[in-house]
């Protein structure tokens, strides 16, 4: 190969782990010819290449003794086109952030374990709320109301398949909705086909050795990255249930008959037995891939018997529909949709339930800090997972000095502590629109959407629940609250714009410390984005439980007066939102450049792994650290070898993952720098259990570590303490914290000159910052 090329592992490796929105490797390296030395196009290591030959400068690789390498991972969560398919399973995604922002205290362990038990059984619910969505605009909608004699799809616009449909089988009901029940069986089998696939492309990585398997800390247990066999559990179990509802809604009207009622009490069968397994502690469980250890053999062979169950009763009552069931039960909409307005109450009731859970494991698991015992344990956490006879005053770990202080500790619990259940709430609410926006859309593709009590509905009218209608009408209702929200941050925001406008004088000048002071009080909006969350959930929490109440009592119908405007604003609305999805993924998948803007959604939503629902996006993680904490055993061998992690945003979370997986003997060549780290602000607070004072504390007890931040940046923040700039700006740099280093940004202009353009969260490498702490973390001196 012509041009130059380091392809040594000797020395001194500055390994950089970009951030969000699928960061080239000529951006991480700051080099316009990246060459990639390991991995494949999907996530891969890049060194500078020179074309021109051996460069020459303090800056460039040399042999054996320092290099410049990125491993960039954004293939995996904004490179394929497949990305356009996961919009609509974002409900899922939250539904598995929410386990790992659980409480996880140290006493109520059986309380934590109903509350895991009551995640997955909601899991298990919003699968069936989504393809239950599909079954009734197909089954109901389409199978039962459109396609009956004198109905909207018999009329001339009618599209042709249906009136076909409708034509040829008027007096078969039973085969018309087998027909229409191929739309969600389609459903369930993208669903499959997307889990598993992207288990095996995208999650099955080996994990290398790494943490010990009894460390105390959750983040350090190899068992979080090898989730394999109980995803393959849980998938079995959610494709069955879905499977079964669907039949349900084929053999439900036919239940008069004895052929009807056999297949309803089976395929009920079948969704109950899938319920009684979700909630089994052992179908989640993980196995540290270490030991050996396996899952019960009744467990995996309960799971494939389910399987068979769910593939011969969804068999059996799609023949037995074909062949013909009769007339069926009467009705204007489908019978049997009472099974949906009891799983609707089931997902409210959990979610009491569980609302009742997560808040007394909040209060068992109060922030660390308070307790004069509880700081003294987390001040011996510092030098916990030291190798023995290891000494932290020569440079590895922290000094007693370093150690961290009691103030720095104490964590800022975001939503109280309640950010599981608010996380439960915006994935069924973010369901339900997706649900509302199809039933909608189908009920005006094929005719005209109605309300049951609606006076003299003509034949082209379909019909859906008052329920229904008044879930619609929240919709403007949850605008506004969200308008109000807005008005009120931007009052907090202005009134902190005109504090810091006075102390920025000072140091920027009159004339440009108002657009800094904006620019600050703008990024410190992150802080709120609990209270914004709350807020707007326990509106929408209220307005669904109001509505649900309406709906099943019959108390007042949305026809007609201010219901039936907000009932029909909120039916436009959410077709709106429907159709929008469906253009954004269209786009996406032939959009490379949307591609990655969506792909920060996934980057943010799917570093934890499928812990509870299985059909979600996948888990890059799942490869991403297994991969680098292979690299960085390749790249320091033995002690003349060291390598400094250093990420960016998003890149600090793994690298902070990455960390605590290495063995001991490895750690002592390893040093972090983060930049633009959410580690604390959003990471801490809204996942305690996993970054929280314990783990943030072993991190850095594990290796030395420096972390910078900007006070302009929305995302990232200091990790143990914020330190304050402007006493930094009067007497000189405050150097009492060994982690946290601030960064003036925008930069002060000389006199005259206009203010520069502020990075706010790109381009920590550029920081003159960020040579002087990376030269503070080298252990290894070069050769002469």
């Amino acid at each position: 190969m012509d041009g130059f090329l380091d392809d040594t592992c000797g020395g001194l490796t500055e390994l950089r782990v970009h951030g969000v929105h699928g960061t080239p490797p000529q951006t991480t390296l700051h080099h316009p010819h990246p060459w990639r030395v390991a991995g494949d196009g999907v996530t891969g290591f890049y060194r500078r290449w020179w074309p021109e030959g051996r460069p020459a400068g303090g800056d460039a690789d040399v042999p054996g003794v320092r290099r410049r390498e990125a491993y960039a991972w954004g293939g995996l969560t904004s490179g394929g086109r497949a990305l356009a398919l996961w919009l609509p399973l974002l409900p899922f995604s939250l539904v598995n952030l929410a386990y790992f922002m659980l409480p996880r205290p140290s006493r109520g362990r059986w309380l934590r374990r109903l509350a895991e038990a009551g995640l997955r059984l909601f899991a298990l619910l919003l699968t069936g709320t989504l393809v239950g969505a599909v079954t009734r605009a197909s089954v109901d909608l389409f199978g039962w109301q459109c396609t009956a004699p004198g109905r909207a799809c018999t009329l001339g616009g009618a599209p042709a398949f249906a009136r076909w449909l409708a034509e040829t089988q008027a007096g078969e009901p039973s085969r018309r909705l087998a027909v229409a029940a191929l739309a969600p069986l389609l459903v369930v089998a993208l669903l499959w086909w997307l889990g598993r696939r992207t288990w095996q492309r995208d999650e099955q990585t080996v994990v290398p050795p790494g943490g010990g398997p009894h460390s105390p800390i959750p983040l350090a247990r190899p068992r979080l990255w090898h989730g394999g066999a109980p995803v393959w559990r849980l998938r079995v179990v959610h494709v069955s249930f879905a499977a079964a509802s669907v039949g349900l809604a084929v053999a439900g009207p036919f239940a008069a008959t004895r052929a009807g009622l056999a297949l309803t009490v089976a395929n009920a069968a079948v969704q109950v037995a899938a319920a009684a397994l979700v909630v089994l502690p052992s179908i989640a469980r993980r196995l540290d891939p270490h030991t050996g250890a396996t899952a019960p053999a009744w467990l995996t062979w309960s799971c494939r018997g389910l399987r068979a169950a769910a593939a011969l009763t969804l068999a059996a009552t799609g023949c037995a529909a074909l062949a013909g069931l009769g007339p069926g039960a009467g009705g204007r909409q489908l019978p049997g949709l009472g099974a949906g307005a009891l799983q609707q109450a089931l997902v409210l009731g959990l979610g009491l339930i569980l609302l009742a859970a997560v808040a007394a494991l909040a209060i068992l698991d109060r922030p660390r800090g308070h307790d004069p015992a509880e700081r003294r344990a987390l001040g011996e956490l510092a030098v916990m997972d030291q190798p023995r006879g290891h000494d932290p005053s020569k440079g590895r770990g922290l000094a007693v000095e370093d150690r961290p202080r009691d103030h720095d500790l104490v964590e800022r619990r975001a939503l109280g502590g309640l950010g599981a259940w608010v996380a439960l709430m915006l994935a069924a609410g973010m369901a339900n629109v997706l649900a509302l926006g199809l039933l909608f859309w189908t009920a005006g593709y094929l005719g005209e959407p109605g309300a049951p009590d609606s006076p003299a509905p003509p034949a082209v009218m379909l019909f859906l629940d008052d329920t229904i209608w008044w879930r619609a009408a929240l919709v403007p209702l949850l605008a506004l609250a969200a308008l109000a929200v807005a008005a009120v941050l931007w009052r907090a925001g202005r009134t902190e714009r005109d504090r810091l406008a006075k102390r920025l004088a000072h140091y920027y000048g009159e004339r440009h410390a108002p657009a800094v002071a904006a620019l600050w009080s703008c990024a410190a909006l992150t802080d709120r984005a609990g209270l914004v969350l709350g807020v707007l959930t326990g509106v929408g929490v209220a307005g669904v439980t109001a509505a649900t109440a309406l709906g099943q009592f019959g108390l007042i119908a949305p026809v007609g007066g201010l219901a039936g405007a907000l009932s029909s604003a909120g039916s436009w609305a959410l077709v709106a939102v429907g159709v929008g999805l469906v253009l954004i993924g269209r786009r996406a998948y032939r959009d490379g450049r949307l591609r990655r803007t969506v792909g920060i959604l996934w980057d943010v939503s799917t570093f934890w792994p499928r812990a509870v629902h299985p059909l979600g996006p996948p888990c890059y993680a799942e490869r991403v650290v297994p991969e680098l904490v292979a690299r960085v055993g390749r790249l320091a061998r033995t002690d003349q070898d060291q390598v400094i992690v250093s990420g960016h945003s998003q890149g600090s979370v793994i690298a902070a993952a990455v960390v605590l997986q290495l063995k001991p003997e490895l750690r002592r060549r390893v040093a972090l720098l983060t930049h633009g780290s959410p580690l604390r602000r959003l990471y801490a607070a809204f996942f305690p259990a996993w970054f929280g004072a314990e783990g943030l504390a072993a991190v850095r007890a594990a290796v030395p570590w420096h972390n910078l931040y900007r006070l302009s940046d929305p995302i990232g923040g200091p990790v143990f303490r914020r330190l304050d700039p402007f006493a930094a700006a009067s007497h000189g740099p405050v150097s009492d914290d060994p982690v946290d280093r601030h960064c003036w940004d925008p930069r002060r202009p000389a006199l005259g000159e206009p203010l520069p353009e502020a990075r706010r969260h790109s381009d920590y490498w550029l920081e003159p910052s960020y040579d002087v702490a990376f030269d503070r973390l080298v252990r290894i001196k070069a050769p002469a």
